[in-house]
């Protein structure tokens, strides 16, 4: 495994983390949540990434139990909070109320008394920003977060947070978890430059395009057993299964081949060849999945290969 600061932060992640969109608590249990947490950690992976919303808090539940026989200090646990997690009116945003109340019940589900890194999952247009700021400054000074970071912000919202931040003498977050692969490269547009300049780090999630650039799916056919066949789980899938991206994904194995490494190892290695990218998430249901995918850390792509991605999959305008 191969290790990066996160940010301008003295936090180092591995460059391969294991999330738990989807998966956790989710489409598979305790048992299977054990084997690839601690099979995850025997490789390395020090970053482990959930959310309060994920499968409605089960997904922390579970993966605080998965957990819990790993030294704390060698793990680093992020999760995050704003979704509702209820029909109470402020049972969702990034108020102080919710900020506050949320980390207490991620604790709680999780078994631990601090986390890493927490995230705002999303901005909050109906909270005053500053507020935000001044909550998450709060529960660092509290010691019931080390870190604070994003999820899904724009540059603006970005740069004027760490503005803030210094201007009340409060800590800046050091992280961004942007939707980030080889099909959906919309960061590259600013929030990477942005965020490279105010010293925060990108931790990717959806680095293999929910499965599709691993090469499993094709125009023609789509296993029944994959997340494309569930209803529950494949829709934010529709625009990456289109014939004409999935004939150009399978352009991407001779690649792969050629390099002897796996179609999903290639495009983890493509979002890790950021140097503002810390992490890329992935969110394994099979321990050789796992194994695979935590392959891409240390590897390095020639410059004709990017070049085709460039070419083939350009960044959106």
């Amino acid at each position: 495994m191969q290790y990066r600061f996160l940010g301008n932060s003295g936090l180092r992640v591995s460059e391969v983390s294991l999330g738990s969109w989807l998966t956790v608590g989710a489409s598979i249990n305790q048992r299977q949540t054990s084997l690839l947490c601690h099979k995850a950690f025997d490789l390395g992976v020090n970053l482990f990434d959930t959310a309060d919303r994920y499968a409605h808090g089960n997904a922390e539940i579970q993966l605080g139990q998965a957990l819990a026989a790993c030294p704390r200090h060698h793990l680093v646990i992020a999760s995050k909070c704003y979704f509702p997690m209820s029909d109470n009116v402020n049972d969702q945003g990034l108020s102080r109320k919710h900020i506050h109340e949320s980390i207490d019940h991620s604790l709680q589900r999780l078994g631990m008394d601090y986390l890493d890194l927490y995230q705002c999952h999303r901005p909050d247009p109906h909270t005053p920003l500053l507020e935000t700021v001044r909550a998450f400054d709060d529960l660092i000074r509290r010691g019931k977060v080390m870190y604070w970071g994003v999820s899904e912000w724009s540059s603006e919202d970005i740069r004027e947070a760490c503005r803030l931040a210094d201007a009340y003498q409060l800590v800046r977050p050091i992280s961004n978890q942007p939707h980030y692969n080889i099909l959906h490269r919309a960061i590259e547009q600013n929030v990477i430059d942005t965020c490279a300049q105010l010293g925060l780090g990108q931790i990717c999630f959806s680095p293999l395009g929910q499965g599709v650039l691993t090469g499993k799916y094709s125009a023609s056919s789509q296993p029944q057993d994959s997340r494309a066949a569930d209803p529950h789980s494949n829709a934010f899938m529709h625009d990456y299964l289109q014939p004409a991206v999935l004939d150009n994904v399978a352009k991407l194995s001779a690649w792969a081949e050629k390099l002897n490494i796996s179609m999903a190892q290639l495009a983890a290695a493509w979002c890790l060849r950021q140097h503002n990218v810390a992490s890329t998430i992935v969110g394994a249901t099979k321990v050789e999945q796992l194994v695979d995918n935590v392959g891409a850390a240390g590897v390095e792509l020639p410059d004709d290969l990017l070049a085709f991605i460039d070419a083939t999959f350009p960044v959106e305008s």
